[in-house]
């Protein structure tokens, strides 16, 4: 039986590592920054709350519910999606190995790609 993505990246712990370095460059980042900065007040609550979606689109135990509606009010365009997509595959291929982590950007630009239709009703990724 073949393992699971979410296995191959080192289950919770890899990805709660992952999400570690990555919203750390997020926080930095002089664009999307600001945004996640003003609306997350508890940095760990929420690193919780995406570690739970992650391990679902990865295949992993999770007990997210929610969907992506959050991020419909938010203050952002398609040049958010390009630096948050920039960081996420720095971060996937500096912290994964190779075939997980293209394995891990595919999956967040079809994330960005659905959000995207959601927002805009087009697709600029």
């Amino acid at each position: 039986m073949s393992k699971t993505l979410y296995e191959r990246i080192g289950g919770q712990e890899g990805l709660e590592t992952l999400l570690g370095h990555f919203y750390a460059d997020v926080r930095q980042h002089h664009v999307i920054g600001p945004i996640f900065n003003e609306r997350i007040h508890d940095w760990p609550a929420h690193l919780k709350t995406i570690a739970s979606f992650w391990a679902r689109q990865t295949g992993g135990p999770s007990d997210y519910g929610g969907g992506m509606g959050k991020h419909l009010s938010l203050p952002i365009g398609p040049a958010h999606f390009t630096h948050w997509l920039g960081l996420w595959e720095f971060n996937c291929r500096r912290h994964l190995p190779s075939v997980e982590a293209e394995e891990m950007i595919v999956l967040a630009h079809q994330i960005a790609a659905h959000l995207q239709r959601m927002i805009f009703g087009r697709t600029n990724a």
